[in-house]
């Protein structure tokens, strides 16, 4: 019985030490490596471009790791945006969407570049940001 009590004690423990070094192993891993949620590539026009730049300070000063980008409010309403012709279909921009500090700074950078065509939409890629 001595045996039993003393094998399921050693077991517990270990049980115990492996979930806490795969809890530190874990937070580790996120806070030197992109966030999972984060995304790989926005679609974006000149518009929502434009309020992205203008609100960058504010999604700049958010606390936390991955940076949550809202443009919904910078949306146009109440146009009739033309159909995409047949052989052209343009990706509809992303008003919504999850990016870390390093994206967030490169999708900036990368914005701002010169000559950058945006409309009617443009596929910018963040993993090269990481």
């Amino acid at each position: 019985m001595g045996s039993i009590v003393k094998n399921s004690l050693f077991s517990w423990r270990g049980t115990v030490a492996g979930f806490a070094c795969g809890l530190l192993l874990i937070a580790n891993a996120s806070a030197d490596e992109a966030c999972g949620l984060c995304a790989k590539q926005i679609v974006t026009n000149s518009e929502l471009a434009t309020c992205f730049l203008d609100q960058y300070d504010q999604f700049a000063k958010s606390g936390s790791g991955a940076v949550v980008v809202d443009l919904s409010n910078c949306a146009t309403r109440g146009v009739v945006e033309a159909l995409p012709s047949p052989n052209k279909g343009a990706a509809e921009p992303d008003v919504q969407f999850m990016i870390s500090r390093l994206q967030l700074e490169c999708l900036k950078k990368k914005l701002e570049a010169p000559g950058i065509v945006l409309d009617p939409s443009a596929t910018i890629e963040l993993d090269s940001c990481e």
